[in-house]
C-alpha cells in the first residue's frame, strides 16, 4: 500500500464485520440525498464560523491514480479515482481536475478511497462511485454515491459490506457497472461478499444469488465488470474460473473456452470491449497488483464466434517479470487497443499499442518524449520515468491520439502518441506528515508520504526544485526548523537510493546535505527530529515501520557524531523550545507524562504526569515566541496547556477533542503583539458539534470554525499550522488530498 496516515480509533469503537448471507438482502443502512457540501452529520446547534476561501497547494498528483474513465457520449468528460484521495472530474475548458468528494467528513474518513466508478452511456450526467478504503474488520462499511449532475451533488447509500480502495487489487476494475440493458440496474463487485445488484439506481442493494463464484474473507472476489453489447462479464480473482458472463436466462455462466488456468491468467485485471470488432480484451496477471506481479498475459475474445486468442505483446520471463494492467480500445478505430505492463522494474513499464487487434504491437515508451517541467518532482532526483503501477489506461473516444494513463504518482497524457506530459492539474493526493511555515523565505515546507520533503516558494505551482534531494527520501518522518536561525532546517525520512536518512539545509531548504554520520539504526527506523532554537543541537528519535521503538540520539556538531540519550523515552517525538536553546520536551505517550530537558537534550527529567496515555498520535506543540508554553492535543481526551515548561497541564474547558494543533500570526491589536492565533482540528461543541478546523485568537478561550461542509477531506488529524506572516492563513495536511490552505474571505 502507498504511504498514508491512518487514524487509530479506540478498539471498542471499531465496527464488527457483517457478512452477507446467500439470498439475504444487502440493503442500505441509510439512504440520503445530499449536496457535495454535506454527507455525514449536521451540527445539532448553530455553528460559530468564519467564511474562508480554501485552495489546494500545487504539487501535482503524488499518489496512485487507480482508475480513468472517459464518458463514451460526451467529448472531454473524464473521471479519475484514487486509492485514498477521492474522485475527480476533468474540466476540459480549464484543463484541470475538479475534486468531487471533499465533502466527506471526519467520521466517514474510510470513504475517501474510491474502489470503483461507473457512468451511464445513455444518461451523460449520471455518475456512480463505490467508496471504501479498507475492507478490514476495524474499518467502517462502504457506501455508494450517485449523482445526476456529474458529481456536483450526491445521493448516498450506506452499505453493510466493506470495500478496499487502498488494498491489493485497487488498480483492477472497474468493479461497478450500469447494466447495458437497463439504466436502473447496477452491479457492484466486492472483494469478500460476492456480487451485488441494485434495481433502483443504487438506492438499495442485494446479493446476486445466481452468481456462481464463492466469496472468501481473504480473497479478491470480483475484480472487474464490463459490458460487451448487452452481455455483462465479471472477472473473478480467487479460483480456476476467472471469467463469468450473464446468459439468456438471466443467470451467470463461466465463459466458454477462456484461457486455461495458470500463473499468467490467474487474476483478470482489466477488460475493454471493442464494439466495432465485437472483441473483448482482457488483461491478466498472477496477482492483483499493483505489487508482487511476475507473470501475465492479454487475451482477445471474439464475442460472435466465441474464439479466444492469446495476443500478449511480450511474455514475461526470467530477468523481465511483470504482469499486465490497463487496457483500452479506440471507439473510432476498430482493432486499435492499448495495454499496459505493471510491476516491470527492470526495463520499466510501458504501454503497448496495436492497430490490428493484437496481432502486432508497438511499445509507446520506446519513442516517448517526456516533459515533466510542470511537476519537477517526477524526476525523483534524477530522470523522469515513463511510469510504474500502471493499471489505469483510457483512450479518448473522440480523439484517437489522446491517451491517458495513471501511475503511482501522476496521470500522463499524449495528443500525438510521442510527446507525454502530466495531465494532473487540480489532482492532489499527498498524505501530508509535516508542515512548517517559515517566518521568511519559502511560503511553506512540507514533509509528505512517499515523496519526501518539498520547499514551496509558490502555492499555485509545483515546487520548481522538485523533492528535496541529496539525499532523496520516500516518506518523510521528521522536519524541523531552528526558530532563532530559520534558514537552518533538518529533515529525516525513509532512504531512497542511498542509506542516508537525515539531512540539513543552511538556506531554508533550497539545497541539502546529508548528515556526515548517522546512528546505525537510522536507515531502518528513521523517526522524528528536532533542532534547538539556535540550530546547535539535534535530537533524533527512531521508530521502525512496525512500531518498534529505539533509543534517541543527540548531535551537537550538525550530525557529524551522535550520542544516545538514555533518559529520552524510546520512540518519542522531540520538541524544541522556540526561545531557549537549552530546552527540549517530549511526551511519553506510553506513560502519560511529559519529560523536560534544560541542558540541551543531554538528559531528561519527568515533568507533568497522569496525562492521557496509550496513543502515539497524542502530541505536544510549543507556542512560538514564548518559552515553556506547551499545548497537548490528546484526541478525544481534549486539549491541555502548560505555561510552566511542561511541569503542569490544565485542560481547556469546552474543547472535547483535539487531534492536531499549530500556530500563526496573532490577530491585529493596538500597540502590542497579541497571543499567536491557534489552529486545530478538533471538536468544540459550543462552536460546532463535530470535528472541524478551528481557529482561536484568544489563546483557546473561544473558537470559530473555518472550514465548511464542502471542505472536510475525511481524516485531517495529522498536521495543521498557521502562517507567521499572514494572520488567519492556515495550512492543513490531509491524508490523500494534499495540502489545503485558506484565508479569511
Amino acid at each position: 500500500m502507498r504511504a498514508s496516515s491512518v487514524p487509530q480509533p479506540e478498539p471498542a469503537s471499531r465496527p464488527r464485520r457483517r457478512t452477507v448471507l446467500a439470498g439475504a438482502a444487502v440493503v442500505a443502512a441509510s439512504a440520503s440525498v445530499l449536496p457535495a457540501a454535506g454527507a455525514a452529520a449536521a451540527a445539532r446547534r448553530p455553528a460559530k464560523s468564519e467564511p474562508y476561501r480554501w485552495r489546494t497547494a500545487a504539487i501535482g498528483g503524488t499518489g496512485f491514480v487507480t482508475g480513468l474513465l472517459f464518458h463514451p457520449a460526451v467529448r472531454g468528460l473524464v473521471y479519475a479515482r484514487t486509492d485514498i484521495g477521492g474522485a475527480y472530474r476533468w474540466d476540459d475548458r480549464r484543463s484541470r481536475w475538479t475534486a468531487l468528494t471533499d465533502h466527506i467528513g471526519w467520521d466517514d474518513w474510510n470513504l475517501l478511497g474510491v474502489e470503483a466508478m461507473a457512468v451511464d452511456p445513455a444518461h451523460p450526467d449520471r455518475l456512480y462511485l463505490a467508496l471504501g478504503t479498507y475492507a478490514q474488520e476495524w474499518a467502517s462499511p462502504g457506501a455508494v454515491l450517485r449523482s445526476d449532475d456529474r458529481g456536483a451533488t450526491w445521493a448516498r447509500t450506506d452499505l453493510t459490506v466493506r470495500l478496499g480502495a487502498n488494498e491489493d487489487g485497487r488498480g483492477c476494475g472497474e468493479r461497478l457497472l450500469v447494466d447495458p440493458r437497463d439504466s436502473e440496474t447496477l452491479w457492484l463487485g466486492t472483494r469478500h461478499d460476492g456480487l451485488l445488484r441494485s434495481e433502483d439506481r443504487g438506492a438499495t442493494w442485494a446479493a446476486d444469488t445466481a452468481f456462481p463464484a464463492t466469496a472468501s474473507a481473504g480473497g479478491q472476489g470480483v475484480t472487474l465488470l464490463v459490458a460487451a453489447g448487452r452481455t455483462v462479464y465479471a472477472g473473478w480473482g480467487d479460483g480456476t474460473t476467472a471469467l463469468y458472463r450473464t446468459n439468456a436466462t438471466g443467470g451467470w455462466e463461466a465463459v466458454p473456452g477462456q484461457p486455461a488456468a495458470g500463473a499468467s491468467t490467474r487474476v483478470p485485471v482489466r477488460a475493454a470491449y471493442d464494439a466495432g470488432s465485437r472483441a473483448l480484451y482482457v488483461s491478466y496477471a498472477d496477482g492483483p497488483g499493483p505489487n508482487n506481479q511476475t507473470d501475465g498475459s492479454v487475451h482477445r475474445l471474439d464475442t460472435v464466434t466465441g474464439t479466444w486468442t492469446d495476443v500478449t505483446p511480450v511474455a514475461p520471463g526470467d530477468g523481465d517479470t511483470f504482469g499486465y494492467g490497463g487496457v483500452a480500445v479506440d471507439a473510432a478505430r476498430p482493432g486499435t487497443v492499448v495495454v499496459s505492463t505493471n510491476n516491470r522494474w527492470g526495463p520499466v513499464d510501458t504501454l503497448f499499442r496495436s492497430t490490428d487487434g493484437g496481432t502486432s504491437w508497438t511499445s509507446l515508451k520506446d519513442t516517448a518524449v517526456l516533459d515533466v517541467s510542470e511537476t519537477p518532482y517526477l524526476k525523483w532526483g534524477g530522470e523522469a520515468k515513463f511510469g510504474w503501477w500502471i493499471q489505469a489506461v483510457a483512450l479518448d473516444p473522440y480523439d484517437s491520439r489522446h491517451i491517458l494513463y495513471g501511475t503511482g504518482a501522476t496521470v500522463f497524457g499524449t495528443r500525438d502518441l510521442v510527446h507525454w506530459a502530466p495531465e494532473i492539474r487540480g489532482l492532489e493526493e499527498s498524505a501530508v506528515r509535516q508542515l512548517i511555515a517559515p517566518p521568511s523565505g519559502a511560503r511553506l515546507l512540507s514533509g509528505l508520504g512517499d515523496i519526501g520533503v518539498m520547499r514551496h516558494d509558490s502555492l499555485s505551482a509545483s515546487p520548481s526544485r522538485g523533492m528535496a534531494s541529496d539525499p532523496v527520501f520516500g516518506t518523510a518522518t521528521g522536519l524541523a526548523l531552528a526558530t532563532l536561525k530559520p534558514s537552518y532546517v533538518v529533515r529525516t525520512g525513509w532512504p531512497s537510493g542511498s542509506d542516508s536518512a537525515g539531512a540539513y539545509s543552511r538556506d531554508g531548504g533550497v539545497s541539502w546535505q546529508p548528515f556526515a554520520s548517522q546512528p546505525a539504526i537510522a536507515p531502518s527506523a528513521p523517526g522524528p527530529v528536532a533542532v534547538s532554537a539556535d540550530g546547535a543541537t539535534l535530537l533524533w528519535s527512531f521508530v521502525h515501520w512496525d512500531g518498534t521503538k529505539y533509543a534517541a540520539h543527540r548531535s551537537t556538531d550538525g550530525g557529524a557524531s551522535w550520542a544516545e540519550v538514555a533518559s529520552f523515552p524510546k520512540g518519542g517525538t522531540p520538541v524544541a523550545d522556540p526561545l531557549d536553546p537549552k530546552r527540549f520536551y517530549v511526551y511519553d505517550t506510553d506513560a502519560g507524562s511529559v519529560l523536560l530537558s534544560t541542558d540541551g537534550g543531554r538528559t531528561f527529567t519527568v515533568g507533568a504526569t497522569g496525562l492521557p496515555s496509550g496513543d502515539v498520535q497524542f502530541r505536544i506543540a510549543a507556542a512560538p515566541g514564548r518559552s515553556g508554553d506547551l499545548w497537548l492535543s490528546a484526541k478525544d481526551d481534549g486539549l491541555l496547556r502548560s505555561t510552566d515548561g511542561g511541569r503542569t497541564f490544565t485542560p481547556l474547558s469546552g474543547c472535547h477533542a483535539s487531534h492536531a494543533l499549530g500556530f500563526g500570526k496573532s490577530a491585529p491589536s493596538k500597540g502590542r503583539a497579541g497571543y499567536p492565533a491557534v489552529f486545530q482540528t478538533g471538536r468544540v461543541p459550543a462552536t460546532y458539534d463535530g470535528v472541524a478546523v478551528l481557529r482561536s485568537d484568544d489563546a483557546g478561550a473561544t473558537w470559530v470554525r473555518i472550514n465548511d461542509d464542502a471542505h472536510r477531506w475525511g481524516w485531517t488529524g495529522e498536521v495543521i499550522t498557521g502562517d507567521p506572516r499572514v494572520h488567519g492563513r492556515v495550512y492543513l495536511g490531509t491524508n490523500g488530498r494534499g495540502i489545503q490552505y485558506a484565508d479569511p474571505q
